[in-house]
């Protein structure tokens, strides 16, 4: 009996395929025989009957018209945030109809490139010839590829960069859209494979030349699909932009607010101030302000900037370059914090006790005037008795002020019992042309910890008046560790010499009595990236179920509006909470919260990996000039193909494949995360000390390839025979010649017969 497709699937299988549309076609389609072609009939008739299909002639579609349900091809938005689509098939004698999405409450958010199966309806408008609804989405976009184009005397070759590409693509002439041998270019996949087992592609940008510098990070903005240049209405629409007045809002412009950012940021949206509390019933207490920039004042719901920014959901940040959320009159302008200007902002004035737990707060909407743009580095010297030019005059009045209610808040923090993981971060320095001129860790000041903890704090406060005042809002979540990944971390520890404590709720102070025994030791580092690796990824929702790596049952994203919409959304609930204005969030935009965490959690997730991507290939140029040389690192890796080590001096990643690892065969435990020699038992494992060679580096993949020369100092033993596989392979052969030698003699023997 054959076996009788559903519904969905034969819906599936005619949107896919319209010019096979036939019963013929579609019993064809699910290998149907005989008696079972009954039932099919009687599908098809009840899917007609349904209004999901209309039988033309002896099919199921119409060449001059789209079926009910059809496949498309989702488009960009345009100016106005409507979304259209387009036939994935059309071989009408007219032209290819448009199709415009109507989107409906609980629908999945779509994006250009989305293939979705929708229902469709005829519609008489100068625009667009029907109106479609989500059924569901369909697969996934076509396959990307950016790599280098090599030209042949008919088309070409694309080689991908991305170091996890296993084969080559095809690309024929006429779809090498006029590309260079050399070129970097993005392509999209064009058709199964062809001649020599390759599969297809057609260039769709020509992106220049791959060893320019400053392309590290334009392959990577292009291969993660982040979109760098601002439509035309967008920019139009910043620069109509104008300076905010007092109107409707607090005076603080004459309060000394500062902002303390990196000696390179590109954008000021926080400012605080601080100062003893005066009041009677709170001894020793302080009062923090934070003030943050007013981006929703700017950027009103369903503008043009608003569906660009969404669309965006965050900046992204390279060595090289920024990709804004905003355009640059509003990021690095009107919403940016400058010294000496007035600027709109939200403020929060929360009061602290002697122990640095808040006590009370209340948010304002004001007008402020930065008392200075100061960096990390001037505080902290100011505070170690150096100050300069332009922190001396502040050091005693606003610096020392900052300090006395941040050394308040370490003390709450202590009792809190956050996670403390010790994992140094890296800072590539590049020269004028874009050249890797070092890779640094990043120094961690009191400066920087006393601005984290601000705005931690500004957060905390921002979710809970959302909650008293039950409005809608996203809330920043991180939930606690799987059973799973706690029991790889116990089994880690364990192996260490160390415990990690079992049969109770875990909190992060258990976590941080693990990583205070393996401070100082040779476990250190193993025991943080352990850690880490076992947290889950923080994602924005609208269901508060707390952040577990901060200790803290409330928290949402309030400080960083111009660089993060999920602040902006905040920002907006704020205003509608309080009664400030008409440019809160809107109903419309409340209905779909859902829909812009998951997408705004999906951009977040695209920029992280972009942005290592890059450091990775940063990472790559700079040591590739140094293939040969040794050094010293750490395992912090173990797959199926090789162990991964985390080299002392850049902090970079590199391979050592198991193929190099002498001529035994190595296993790969997965529930212990080693591998192991089958002659000389030795076992490789993850926060080992190894001394390695580099042997590759690949600028354009950002691949490092090294060589293990030892680990904890002791030679890696070298010969024996290649593994027992390979002895199973040497009888193989063995036995292989010797049936050769026997067919052979058989021959004879029948001849001479």
């Amino acid at each position: 009996m054959s076996r009788i497709p559903s519904k969905a699937e034969i819906l599936d299988w005619i949107s896919a395929n319209p010019t096979l549309t036939s019963k013929r076609d579609i019993a064809k389609a699910f290998g149907i025989k005989g008696s079972d072609r009954i039932d099919l009939k009687r599908m098809l008739k009840e899917l007609e009957a349904e209004g999901h299909l209309q039988k033309r002639k002896k099919s199921y579609g119409d060449p001059d018209q789209l079926p009910p349900v059809t496949m498309l091809l989702v488009k960009s938005p345009d100016d106005d945030g409507d979304l259209f689509a387009q036939p994935m098939e059309w071989h009408g004698t007219g032209a290819e109809p448009i199709v415009l999405i109507i989107p409906r409450k609980g629908d999945p958010a779509l994006g250009q490139g989305d293939r979705i199966l929708a229902r469709l309806t005829v519609v008489q408008d100068e625009d667009h010839a029907y109106e479609a609804r989500l059924i569901r989405r369909i697969g996934t976009n076509p396959k990307r590829i950016l790599g280098i184009y090599r030209k042949r005397s008919e088309g070409g070759r694309i080689v991908p960069i991305d170091k996890s590409a296993s084969s080559e693509w095809m690309v024929a002439e006429a779809a090498a859209h006029d590309a260079r041998d050399g070129e970097l270019v993005e392509a999209e996949q064009a058709g199964p494979k062809g001649r020599m087992g390759l599969p297809r592609a057609r260039i769709v940008e020509r992106l220049g030349d791959p060893s320019a510098p400053k392309a590290v990070s334009l392959i990577a903005i292009h291969q993660h699909g982040i979109p760098d240049n601002f439509p035309d209405s967008v920019v139009a629409e910043a620069d109509k932009a104008k300076p905010m007045d007092l109107k409707g809002r607090t005076d603080l412009r004459d309060m000394p607010l500062v902002t303390i950012d990196p000696s390179d940021a590109r954008d000021h949206d926080d400012a605080c101030y601080a100062h003893g509390d005066d009041d009677p019933k709170n001894p020793g207490g302080h009062v923090v302000w934070v003030a943050i920039a007013d981006v929703a004042a700017y950027v009103r719901p369903s503008t043009a900037l608003d569906r660009e920014a969404r669309k965006r959901g965050n900046s992204s940040y390279f060595p090289d370059r920024v990709v804004p959320m905003l355009p640059d009159r509003l990021s690095g302008d009107l919403c940016s914090l400058h010294e000496g200007v007035p600027r709109p902002c939200i403020a929060v004035r929360m009061q602290l006790d002697a122990d640095g737990n808040k006590i009370a707060h209340r948010f304002e909407r004001a007008l402020m005037r930065s008392a200075a743009s100061l960096h990390y580095a001037e505080v902290q010297e100011a505070m170690d008795g150096a100050p300069n030019d332009r922190t001396g005059p502040l050091l005693d009045e606003v610096i020392k002020p900052l300090y006395a209610a941040y050394a308040a808040l370490k003390m709450a923090r202590a009792a809190r019992q956050p996670l403390e993981l010790d994992l140094p971060e890296r800072k590539i320095i590049l020269d004028d042309s874009g050249k890797v001129r070092s890779i640094n860790f990043r120094d961690r000041l009191d400066a920087h910890r006393l601005i984290e903890e601000f705005m931690v704090l500004a957060n905390v406060a921002a979710a809970e008046t959302l909650i008293a005042k039950r409005a809608p809002q996203l809330f920043r979540v991180h939930e606690e560790p799987s059973p799973e990944k706690l029991d790889a971390l116990r089994e880690i520890a364990s192996a260490a010499g160390l415990t990690l404590a079992k049969g109770q709720v875990l909190q992060t102070r258990h976590l941080n009595a693990l990583l205070n025994a393996a401070a100082d030791t040779d476990e250190a580092e193993l025991i943080n990236i352990s850690t880490l690796r076992s947290m889950t990824q923080a994602y924005y929702g609208v269901e508060n179920f707390g952040h577990f790596g901060l200790a803290l049952s409330k928290y949402a994203h309030f400080t960083s509006p111009i660089r993060r919409y999920a602040d902006l959304i905040v920002h907006r609930a704020l205003v509608t909470s309080h009664g400030w204005g008409k440019d809160g969030l809107d109903p419309a935009e409340v209905d779909k919260l859902e829909q812009t965490a998951t997408h705004i959690s999906d951009t977040e997730r695209r920029s992280m990996m972009a942005e290592r991507d890059t450091t990775d290939r940063y990472m790559a140029a700079f040591l590739s000039e140094r293939v040969g040389n040794e050094f010293t690192g750490r395992i912090n890796g173990i797959a199926r193909f090789g162990a991964f080590v985390k080299l002392d001096e850049t902090g970079a990643d590199g391979l050592v494949p198991v193929r190099s690892l002498g001529r035994e065969f190595f296993h790969f435990d997965a529930d212990a995360n080693t591998l192991k020699g089958s002659d000389s038992g030795l076992i490789i494992a993850i926060g080992q000390q190894v001394t390695v060679r580099l042997t590759e580096a690949t600028p354009v993949t950002g691949g490092i390839q090294l060589e293990l020369l030892a680990i904890d100092d002791k030679p890696l033993p070298r010969g024996g025979s290649r593994s027992p596989a390979g002895r199973s392979g040497g009888k193989r052969k063995q036995a292989k010649a010797k049936r050769k030698t026997d067919k052979v003699k058989r021959k004879v023997i029948r001849k001479k017969r």
